[in-house]
């Protein structure tokens, strides 16, 4: 062991060209995930057509209704039985990705790619309310892994390119690179990391790149921009808090409903799945809007302004049938379907402002993509990847000012009442019959981490040696105004440093939290 922190020791001090190397990293990685996501992104599209085709060939005609709902069925014992294959690519993914990053899985990156595109198509075909990001991100970061393993990457970089695999799936599902760079670090990695960001940022770009080549510069909501007037700001402050406490609602009855699935352990899995694929047929056959992830629903919202009625109908019909549907383990992602419920929740809050207080009727737009991030801030707790989202996902910079200011109330009304954030609650979830990382502690490797000491910190103006760092963590670095210093005992620690350490992979999430917590206190 101590050979190899030599090794990698060694291998820190020699990188002076390491922005190029994180460079040429980063182009594998948006390439290789852009192409792995992109596919899914075309096979869902096709699956979603297809689906909508099969329903309008068999309505009218009971023997071919029986017949379809008998194929959902099967359908759903055969996504049973590829969760079972391969475990790690039921649900979202994103949780999964996440602990791969944090030390407590080592994931079978070629067996995830398969099961979650066959799986998460098959879902996405059936008719289950369910998105493409939160697998785009997991198919990233396989992708990435797959390449660092066929280049037989050091831990380190290996992690790296994962991470910036996972904000490149979102790029590329999204068209959003900005927002998959900042995903990255702000949901993932939950820390500011140099070296991610470099090469987070190329990777996304990149994959950006390859989305747009096959699906074009089309922006996912366009609109015609009508702008509040700062008089009437009010009404965002109380959107704000309404949003807030929708997304603590949400969080609150998403593991509610999953945990009422889990409860029914006397069915076999594979029957409650095809349950679960038959009621979607059912509801394919009564309320086709809300199935798959929501693409129709935004399109009726944006085109048609459905009255308030059915905007309520559509959205609790909407959030009931995603949580039924996630519930169940499938393949596939919330991101989208709770932008979508974001959005009918603005739709129906800019009804009632448009209609009672005189604002502008084309302020309903508006009111809808504002909407969508300030649920996404509440229910995810990253505000600056909502905002960022929503506004690449319209392309419209008028509409920052009220989209920040609606996503950092709700964020914030959502942190006041104290649930948690949606994808730490399925993170721990994911890992809580798991009391160390499952890594064998004989193929343990030395990982490279970087952290900031912020303003206020405790430990500024304190020696490296009076402060208990733990023994499984070594300071190879220290870095003051981009230059690089060797860490000594006497060394006198400043805000703004940033502390270059390894830390043992077998302990990299127990020892992050760890030395955060050090930092920041």
């Amino acid at each position: 062991m101590q050979n190899k922190e030599k090794t990698t020791i060694r291998k820190v001090g020699v990188k002076k060209n390491e922005s190029i190397y994180l460079i040429i990293r980063g182009l594998e990685v948006g390439v290789a995930s852009g192409l792995v996501c992109v596919a899914y992104r075309f096979a869902l599209v096709y699956a979603e057509e297809g689906l909508y085709k099969v329903l309008d060939f068999v309505k009218g005609s009971p023997a071919k209704i029986a017949l379809w709902l008998a194929l959902l069925c099967v359908f759903g014992v055969m996504v049973a039985l590829i969760n079972k294959w391969e475990p790690d690519a039921a649900g979202s993914g994103i949780p999964q990705t996440s602990g791969e990053i944090r030390g407590y899985f080592s994931l079978n990156w070629w067996r995830v790619i398969i099961a979650k595109f066959i799986g998460g198509t098959t879902a996405v075909f059936s008719g289950l309310s369910l998105g493409r990001e939160g697998p785009s991100v997991q198919l990233g970061g396989m992708a990435a892994k797959g390449v660092s393993r066929l280049t037989k990457s050091d831990k380190t970089t290996e992690l790296r390119m994962i991470s910036c695999g996972a904000g490149a799936g979102m790029a590329a599902a999204f068209n959003a690179p900005i927002a998959g760079t900042m995903f990255v670090l702000e949901e993932i990695h939950h820390n500011y990391d140099k070296a991610i960001l470099c090469m987070s940022i190329v990777a996304s770009i990149t994959a950006d790149y390859i989305s747009i080549a096959f699906f074009g510069h089309e922006t996912t909501f366009q609109y015609d921009t009508v702008t509040l007037a700062l008089h009437n700001y009010w009404i965002l402050l109380l959107m704000g808090v309404v949003l807030g406490f929708a997304g603590a609602g949400y969080n609150v009855f998403m593991v509610w409903v999953q945990k009422l699935y889990k409860k029914v352990t006397k069915i076999p899995q594979a029957v409650k799945m095809a349950f679960v694929f038959l009621v979607s047929g059912v509801i394919g056959l009564t309320v086709p809007q809300i199935l798959c992830g929501g693409h129709t629903m935004a399109t009726r919202l944006m085109t048609e302004r459905p009255e308030l009625s059915v905007l309520f109908v559509l959205l609790f019909a909407k959030f009931l049938f995603g949580a039924f549907s996630f519930s169940s383990g499938a393949p596939g992602g919330t991101l989208y379907p709770l932008c979508v419920l974001g959005a009918y929740i603005g739709a129906i809050f800019g009804n009632i402002a448009i209609n009672n207080i005189g604002l502008s009727g084309g302020l309903y737009e508006e009111f809808v993509v504002i909407g969508m991030a300030g649920l996404f801030s509440s229910i995810v707790r990253a505000p600056l990847t909502g905002i960022i989202l929503v506004f690449e996902l319209t392309g419209d910079m008028h509409s920052l000012l009220p989209i920040a200011t609606v996503s950092l109330i709700s964020y914030a009304v959502a942190n006041t009442i104290g649930t948690a954030p949606f994808y730490s609650i399925l993170f721990e979830k994911a890992v809580e019959n798991t009391d160390s990382p499952v890594l064998n502690s004989s193929k343990t490797e030395k990982v490279i981490q970087t952290f900031t000491i912020p303003l206020g910190s405790k430990i500024a103006d304190h020696k490296i040696a009076d402060i208990d760092w733990g023994k499984h963590c070594l300071i190879v670095s220290v870095e003051r105004d981009e230059t690089p210093m060797t860490p000594k005992g006497d060394t006198l620690l400043k805000e703004g440093d940033t502390l270059v350490m390894l830390i043992s992979q077998r302990r990299f999430s127990q020892d992050v939290k760890r030395i955060c917590d050090i930092i920041k206190k």
